[in-house]
C-alpha cells in the first residue's frame, strides 16, 4: 500500500509542475474510454 500512495503523490505533483501533462492525460483517458480500450485504472 505504500508504493500505491507513493505513486499518487508522485502524480499529484506532476499535476501540479506540468498542468499541460495533466490536461494531456485527461484527453487521452477520454479519447481510451471513447475508443472503447478503457482497463479501469
Amino acid at each position: 500500500m505504500l508504493e500505491i500512495e507513493k505513486i499518487r503523490k508522485e502524480k499529484n505533483k506532476a499535476e501540479e509542475d506540468l498542468d499541460s501533462l495533466k490536461t494531456d492525460y485527461k484527453k487521452l483517458r477520454l479519447s481510451m474510454r471513447t475508443a472503447g480500450l478503457d482497463v479501469g485504472v
